[in-house]
């Protein structure tokens, strides 16, 4: 079993879902030697955080946001304001969805479902730099050269 650790800096415009599969992919290309393993991601941020969802119709991710401003919109009463006023919400919706992931690598692929991808999900109204750990754990094969 051999393991292989990295972290990524992602960096977001403004609230919303960014696809982040291929960023991954890029910093990891050991993930072409696995076997059989397991991907897990870890988003060491607050107001942030990570999901799979759908890739195929953007709806589905203008949905998710303002479900979530529904679910914790900017305007309600906050103690913690001290940070601005989408910060609370940020903290709320993350807690909603998580900061890691745990995705099935096998034959140097991840085992996402046709219409998956992963995002990362700002909940900042405000550009930020996001930092991502990615530990890739499996049984890794030589990929004979061609």
């Amino acid at each position: 079993m051999d393991w292989v650790q990295r972290s990524l800096v992602l960096p977001t415009h403004s609230l919303g879902f960014y696809p982040i599969t291929q960023n991954i992919l890029r910093e990891l290309p050991e993930i072409q030697k696995v076997q059989t393993g397991l991907l897990h991601l870890f988003l060491q941020h607050t107001s942030a955080a990570l999901t799979i969802n759908e890739n195929a119709d953007s709806d589905v991710l203008e949905d998710l946001i303002s479900g979530l401003d529904r679910l914790a919109p900017e305007t309600a009463s906050y103690r913690h304001i001290i940070e601005g006023k989408d910060d609370m919400p940020a903290h709320i919706k993350s807690s909603l969805f998580s900061v890691s992931l745990s995705i099935p690598v096998a034959n140097g692929q991840l085992l996402l479902g046709v219409w998956q991808d992963i995002y990362l999900c700002e909940f900042r109204r405000i550009p930020h730099r996001r930092h991502l750990i990615l530990t890739l754990q499996g049984i890794f094969q030589e990929v004979p050269k061609t």
